[in-house]
């Protein structure tokens, strides 16, 4: 398992769909996973029930999808708050994180109001707590980082399959 992690709007899910194509493996993002368990949306979910059931809902869906050893996953933006997907993350697969500043971030979401943690009077002020909190856990999670900077979402995946070819987990294509 090929997993994506970083902040809301790295592009994880875009890059994740991208390179599961360029692989040939199939694609699931966590939260579409969890979505369909919960029969809502996750910012519906998180309002009326709180992040905490969230988190717990989030846990179990990490467990079920990791131990699945073929595809590529994308996962929600706080999946390593819990220790116990760090771990699951971490041991049963291959973790790339994608790095992007969070002034890059605001640039790109600041007109997306379907992610419940930026729907905040400051959402660049967040984003940035949300890197100086999250950074650590994705560099402690992650076997290979990725600076997203501007590239482009091809040239991207192509950053990313080539540390893949060179660490020996997909072959050269």
């Amino acid at each position: 398992m090929i997993t994506l992690i970083g902040l809301p709007g790295s592009g994880k899910s875009t890059v994740g769909r991208q390179l599961a194509r360029r692989l040939q493996l199939p694609f699931v993002d966590s939260d579409h996973v969890i979505e369909q368990q919960l029969g809502c949306s996750i910012r519906a979910y998180f309002e009326r029930e709180g992040e905490d059931a969230f988190r717990d809902v989030e846990e179990s869906v990490i467990d079920q999808l990791t131990q699945n050893q073929k595809g590529v996953l994308s996962t929600g933006g706080g999946v390593v708050l819990r220790a116990a997907n760090r771990q699951h993350l971490r041991e049963r697969g291959h973790v790339i994180y994608l790095n992007s500043s969070p002034d890059e971030l605001f640039r790109r979401l600041r007109h997306d109001v379907n992610r419940p943690l930026l729907q905040v009077a400051d959402p660049l002020g967040r984003l940035r707590n949300l890197h100086t909190l999250r950074n650590p856990l994705y560099r402690e999670t992650a076997h290979f980082i990725i600076e997203t900077g501007r590239p482009s979402v091809a040239t991207l995946v192509n950053m990313i399959v080539m540390q893949l070819e060179l660490a020996g987990i997909v072959p050269n294509t």
